[in-house]
C-alpha cells in the first residue's frame, strides 16, 4: 500500500467513488460518514492523507482540520467545499489544508491531488530524516579535538550509543562527562526522546526522591499538585546522573530498585509507575575505592558499571589545547563584539606547558578572562591569569621545573654512568667534542 487515507463525507455515493479510484491506485482507504467516528479512530490508526468535506453535521471539517494536525502534524489535509464556502475553503488552506477541490469533482484530480500529497510527505520525511542524521553526525561536535585520545573516545560512544545498556563515565571535573553523554543519547535510537539531566551531589535524600521519582498531590505539606518526576519525564528517553557516587547510600537502595525492576513510585504514590529509559551516570571520583569505603553499594556499581567510558585529562591530549584555545578564543570574542584575537607564540607555549588540574573548563575560563583583557588583537602573556605566568616557581606533573643547565648536568652523568665512565662512548652519544665534555664534568663537578 503507498499510503493511508481517510475520507469524511456525509453523502455515501461520494465515499464510494473515492474509495474505488484510490484503491485502485494503491492506496488504502478508510470511509467515515461523519468528522466524530474519524477522530475516534485517528488516535490509535493515525493516516497520512485525509480527504473531508467542510460542511458537515456535528464535527465540521475545519475542526477535523486542526485535531488532525494536532495529533500527526505530518499528515495532509484536502477539504472539500460547495457552492458558497469558498470563504471556508480559505479559511481551511490558512489553517494548514493542502489544497481544496470545489464540488462536483472529477475522481482523476483526486488521485492527482492523493499522488501530490504523498510526494510532499515523503520529501518532508527525507528532509525529516537529513536534518535528523546531520544533528546526530554534530553530536561530535560539542567535542573539540582530534588527538588519540579523542578519537579512541569517538570510536567508543559510536559503539555503545547503539547498546542498549547502562553506562558509567569516568573522569576528572571539567572533561566533559555530560557533553558524552548527550553524545550517546543523539547517536542512540532514543535521540528523538528526552534526554534529562540530574546532579546528585550535595542534595538530601528527600529532595533526590522527590526530583527523580515525583510526588502525588498531598503526600506532604506543600504538595498542592501531582508532581510529575525526572526518570518519568524521560518516558523511553535517557537520564543523566552526574556525580552519581555523592548520592546518599539510603537513596542508592532505591535507585537500585529502578534499575532492577524498571518501574518507579512516586512519594505518597500507591501505584508502580512503569519505566522505558536508558541510565547514563558519570563520576569524577575512583568508584572501585567508594565501593570499597563503603560510599557506594557495590550491586548499584555493577548496575551502572555495564560500560565504561573514561574521560582523558587535558593534560592527557595537549596536542588538543591549540585547537581548543582557538574554539574559545572565537566562541568569546563573538560575545564580547571584538575582533577575533591572536593568540601569541609565547602565550601558547605557556599554556601548552601547563598541568590543568581543572580541565577543559579552565581552559575556557583562561582564554575567556585573555579575550576580555587583551588588545591589539593579540593574547600575550601578560593577559593569562598571574598564577599561570609564575609557572616556572610551580610544579609541573609532579615534578620540578628545572633550568636547562641542570637538565644539560642531569643528562651527561646518566650518559656518563651507562657507558662504565667510556668518555670516547660518551661523546658520541652526547655529540660533542672530548675537549668540551672535559670541560661540562669539570663544571658540574663530574669529574670522578
Amino acid at each position: 500500500m503507498k499510503a493511508r487515507i481517510a475520507v469524511i463525507d456525509d453523502e455515501p455515493i461520494v465515499c464510494r467513488r473515492l474509495q474505488r479510484a484510490l484503491l485502485k491506485e494503491g492506496y488504502e482507504v478508510e470511509c467515515f460518514g461523519e468528522g466524530s467516528s474519524f477522530l475516534q479512530r485517528l488516535p490509535t490508526h493515525p493516516f497520512d492523507i485525509v480527504f473531508t468535506d467542510l460542511r458537515m453535521p456535528g464535527i465540521d471539517g475545519l475542526e477535523v482540520l486542526r485535531q488532525a494536525r494536532s495529533l500527526k502534524p505530518g499528515c495532509e489535509v484536502i477539504v472539500f467545499t460547495g457552492h458558497g464556502s469558498m470563504d471556508t475553503a480559505i479559511q481551511a488552506i490558512k489553517q494548514g489544508a493542502y489544497y481544496y477541490v470545489a464540488k462536483p469533482f472529477q475522481l482523476q484530480e483526486i488521485t492527482h491531488l492523493a499522488d501530490s500529497a504523498l510526494e510532499k510527505i515523503k520529501l518532508k520525511e527525507e528532509n525529516r530524516r537529513l536534518k535528523k542524521e546531520v544533528e546526530r553526525q554534530s553530536s561530535f561536535q560539542r567535542f573539540i579535538g582530534a588527538s588519540p585520545a579523542m578519537r579512541e573516545l569517538y570510536s567508543m560512544i559510536q559503539k555503545v550509543a547503539l547498546v542498549e545498556c547502562n553506562v558509567l563515565i569516568e573522569g576528572e571535573s571539567g572533561t566533559g562527562k555530560q557533553l558524552a553523554a548527550r553524545a550517546i543519547h543523539d547517536l542512540s535510537p532514543r535521540a528523538e526522546r528526552p534526554f534529562v539531566a540530574f546532579n546528585c551531589g550535595g542534595f538530601s535524600e528527600d529532595l533526590i526522591a522527590n526530583e527523580l521519582f515525583g510526588h502525588e498531590r498531598g503526600s506532604y505539606t506543600g504538595a498542592s499538585a501531582t508532581k510529575i518526576g525526572l526518570l518519568e519525564s524521560a518516558a523511553h528517553g535517557t537520564v543523566f546522573l552526574d556525580e552519581v557516587g555523592e548520592m546518599p547510600l539510603s537513596m542508592q537502595v532505591k535507585l537500585l530498585h529502578v534499575l532492577q525492576d524498571k518501574r518507579i513510585m512516586r512519594v505518597g504514590g500507591t501505584k508502580p509507575i512503569s519505566l522505558d529509559i536508558r541510565i547514563i551516570s558519570a563520576t569524577n571520583r575512583d568508584m572501585k575505592n567508594a565501593v570499597a569505603e563503603g560510599m557506594v553499594r557495590e550491586d548499584l556499581f555493577y548496575r551502572l558499571n555495564v560500560v565504561t567510558l573514561r574521560l582523558p585529562r587535558l593534560s592527557e591530549r595537549r596536542e588538543d589545547i591549540p585547537l581548543l584555545a582557538a574554539h574559545f578564543s572565537q566562541r568569546y570574542s563573538q560575545a564580547c563584539g571584538k575582533a577575533e584575537p591572536r593568540i601569541s607564540a609565547e602565550a601558547m607555549e605557556l599554556l601548552m606547558s601547563y598541568s590543568f588540574p581543572g580541565n577543559v573548563r579552565e581552559l575556557e575560563n583562561i582564554i575567556e578572562r585573555a579575550v576580555a583583557l587583551c588588545d591589539n588583537r593579540i593574547v600575550r602573556v601578560a593577559d593569562l591569569p598571574p598564577d599561570l605566568r609564575d609557572l616556572e616557581f610551580r610544579t609541573y606533573e609532579g615534578e620540578e621545573l628545572q633550568s636547562l643547565e641542570e637538565i644539560e648536568r642531569r643528562h651527561i652523568a646518566k650518559v656518563i654512568t651507562k657507558t662504565g665512565n667510556n668518555k670516547g662512548l660518551a661523546c658520541e652519544i652526547l655529540g660533542m667534542p672530548r675537549t668540551t665534555l672535559w670541560r661540562k664534568l669539570k663544571k658540574f663537578g663530574l669529574e670522578d
